[in-house]
C-alpha cells in the first residue's frame, strides 16, 4: 500500500510539474518582433524624454525610433516623422506626446502606420490647430510664465516646469526636464491639420489626470471623439517619465494588434 501510495504521489507531482511548465511557456509574453514604434516628442522636450518607456518596448521585442522634432511648425516635425516612419522595416505603431499628437495626427496617414497612441497629448480634427481645440477655454496658468526669445520660440520656466508640467518628478528629475526642453516655434499653435489620421487608423490614448497643461477632461473629449482605447494614469503631463509601465503596455497593446 505504502508503494502505491508513493506511486501515486510521484505521478501527481510529475503531473503539477509538466503542467507548471505548459502554464509558464502559455505566459510568455508575446514576442512583438518585426514590428516598430516610433516616438514623437512634444513642446518643451525632446527625444529623451521617452528614455524610461525605450527599454520596457524593446524588451518585448519591439524595434523603436524617437523622433528629434525641430519643433519649428507643424509641417516641419510631421516630416521629420515621416522620415523616421519611412526608414522602418514593416509596421509601425507612431506614438505622440503633447504637441506630438498633433504631429501624429497629421504624419500618422502613411500606410505604414498601423495604429496611434496619443499620450496626454493634443489630437486635432482635419482643418484644426492647436489654437482651434482650445479656443474659448481658460488660460492655464503655465501660460503666463512662458519665455520667448528673438526667433520667437517658446521656452517654460523652472516654475512652470516644477508646478504644471512636471509636478509628480523628483527635482532632479525637474532640473532635467528643464535643461533639455526644446524650444518651441509660438507659430505652431495656429498650424492646422490637413487630413486627421485618427480617421482612418486605430487609435489609443493615455489620459493623464493630473495634467495641468492639458486639461484632463479636454484629453477625455478627444479620447471620446477619436474613439480610443482609453487608459486614465494619476501623473502630471509627463506619464512617460512618472509612470513608464503604464504608457508602455498601452504601445505594447496597440503593437500586439497592429498587423
Amino acid at each position: 500500500m505504502n508503494s502505491l501510495i508513493r506511486k501515486c504521489i510521484a505521478s501527481a507531482m510529475l503531473a503539477g510539474a509538466v503542467f507548471s511548465l505548459q502554464s509558464a511557456h502559455a505566459a510568455q509574453p508575446q514576442d512583438l518582433k518585426g514590428k516598430n514604434v516610433v516616438l514623437v516628442h512634444g513642446a518643451f522636450a525632446d527625444g529623451s524624454s521617452w528614455e524610461k518607456v525605450i527599454p520596457l518596448l524593446e524588451a518585448r521585442g519591439l524595434h523603436v525610433v524617437a523622433v528629434q522634432n525641430p519643433l519649428s511648425s507643424l509641417a516641419d516635425d510631421a516630416a521629420a516623422t515621416k522620415r523616421a516612419i519611412d526608414a522602418q522595416q514593416g509596421p509601425v505603431v507612431l506614438v505622440g506626446h503633447s504637441w506630438g499628437g498633433a504631429v501624429i495626427t497629421q504624419a500618422g496617414n502613411d500606410d505604414k502606420v498601423k495604429a496611434l497612441v496619443y499620450v496626454a497629448a493634443f489630437a486635432p480634427d482635419s482643418g484644426q490647430s492647436i489654437n482651434d481645440v482650445v479656443k474659448g477655454k481658460p488660460a492655464p496658468a503655465w501660460a503666463s510664465e512662458l519665455q520667448k526669445d528673438s526667433g520667437n520660440f517658446l521656452t517654460l520656466s523652472s516654475k512652470a516646469i516644477d508646478n504644471d508640467f512636471a509636478q509628480d518628478l523628483s527635482p532632479a528629475q525637474k532640473r532635467i526636464v528643464a535643461a533639455t526642453q526644446g524650444p518651441w516655434f509660438a507659430g505652431c499653435t495656429d498650424d492646422k491639420i490637413s487630413d486627421a489620421a485618427w480617421h482612418t487608423k486605430p487609435s489609443y490614448f493615455v489620459v493623464a489626470n493630473h495634467d495641468r497643461m492639458i486639461d484632463p477632461r479636454l484629453q477625455d473629449a478627444m479620447a471620446g471623439q477619436i474613439k480610443a482605447n482609453v487608459t486614465h494614469v494619476d501623473t502630471s503631463h509627463v506619464p512617460m517619465l512618472s509612470k513608464p509601465e503604464a504608457v508602455a503596455n498601452a504601445i505594447i497593446a496597440a503593437a500586439a494588434k497592429a498587423q
